[in-house]
């Protein structure tokens, strides 16, 4: 997979959102009686009022062993932008005329045969997901439904060691899509096909992308893991009630703990390591660069079966060391019968041979590294989307 192909991933659905102004199919939430693990900071606030009612006389099927049935694999593509584009201003929801216009213009700019592919590397839309281009139900503005302007909140000001974390990133991210590495962290864990950082598409929050916009759901007695066809990383999440692991212990995938509140399935994760700290490739979206803080950064996750072959999807992400509030998304996630298959990614375990030397090659040629024009390209100059 190139690098730069997949260092756009994560910002991608509010690029595609701006460019053609999207909407957003969502669906409304079904608790029902369940243990019920204590409130946190992340707990979401904005669902009641979100998204078409549950289908009226209809009751979520339940496993063999009397939870919730959520089992299958789903779609959570859409080209709704993560963030309300500013030419909305406060409106929340498109007309049928507006969808139905966005619609068709949609099959035009968001597909990939017509847009210029100028560098090695960039796919035609065959690889990409079709589903990405759908206007739906709702016809939502964006899929941040909390603040209620549907953009991101405020960031915290960052600290001084925080500005300079977050100028080595856009630094090391320039060098990358540049192709000038200095050495093989400027590929992040990503690039390099390790794991699927959280906010670059297929990791958790489950934001959609370009492609890969599947996942699958298995459950067992006391446990549900739910498989990512992005990097094929699969998060086992317990629902015994047990605590979580201590503050000193950080993975790649955090810490879930899940619960049922009646019909919904609600995993608090936790415990995630500093390098793999949200906002990374957000840092143009209204997220901070230079990440949260692992210690006090969660995310919150709602499943709930809301009529046949439909799971609403509600995260919240939290972090007052990041930002001044909460924010949540509201995400589809749509029943499929397509198969998820294997996210062969070891071309560029070994390109990072091909990444260097290729920089080293360069500048024997004696090609100079701008890194004030390479900013620009990677980082947007550092604007954030309007």
């Amino acid at each position: 997979m190139i690098g730069r192909f997949l260092r756009s991933l994560g910002v991608l659905t509010v690029g595609l959102g701006v460019m053609s102004l999207l909407a957003v199919s969502v669906v409304g939430q079904a608790p029902t009686p369940a243990t019920k693990a204590p409130a946190t900071a992340a707990t979401p606030t904005a669902a009641k009022t979100a998204g078409p009612a549950k289908t009226s006389n209809w009751t979520p099927p339940r496993t063999a062993w009397g939870d919730p049935d959520l089992h299958g694999v789903y779609n959570y593509a859409t080209g709704t932008p993560m963030q309300r584009p500013r030419a909305f201003g406060e409106k929340e929801v498109l007309t049928d005329e507006e969808a139905a216009a966005l619609n068709e213009r949609n099959q035009v700019t968001i597909n990939t045969d017509n847009t210029p592919r100028d560098q090695v590397g960039n796919y035609n839309d065959f690889w990409m997901d079709a589903k990405r281009k759908n206007i739906v139900a709702d016809k939502r503005t964006s899929l941040i439904i909390d603040p209620p302007n549907g953009r991101m909140p405020p960031p915290v000001p960052l600290t001084e060691a925080k500005k300079k974390e977050a100028a080595e990133l856009r630094a090391m991210n320039a060098r990358f899509i540049a192709g000038f590495m200095q050495d093989y962290r400027d590929g992040d864990v990503g690039n390099r096909c390790i794991i699927r950082r959280r906010n670059e598409g297929g990791g958790h929050p489950y934001l959609p992308s370009i492609y890969n916009n599947m996942a699958q759901i298995y459950q067992t007695p006391g446990y549900v893991v739910i498989y990512s066809e992005m990097i094929h990383f699969s998060r086992v999440i317990p629902l015994d009630g047990r605590p979580h692991l201590p503050q000193n212990i950080k993975t790649w995938l955090g810490d879930p703990r899940g619960h049922w509140d009646g019909n919904t399935l609600v995993v608090e994760t936790t415990n995630f390591r500093s390098d793999d700290a949200m906002g990374h490739s957000l840092g143009r979206t209204g997220v901070t660069w230079g990440g949260t803080d692992p210690d006090t950064y969660t995310i919150t996750e709602r499943w709930t079966a809301v009529r046949p072959g439909v799971l609403d999807y509600q995260v919240t992400m939290a972090d007052p060391h990041t930002w001044t509030r909460p924010v949540t998304m509201l995400i589809p996630w749509n029943k499929t019968d397509e198969q998820i298959y294997e996210y062969a990614c070891q071309e560029t375990n070994y390109e990072i041979y091909h990444w260097l030397s290729g920089a080293r090659s360069r500048e024997a040629k004696g090609e100079v590294y701008d890194p004030v024009a390479a900013d620009r390209e990677a980082n947007g100059g550092g604007q954030e989307e309007r």
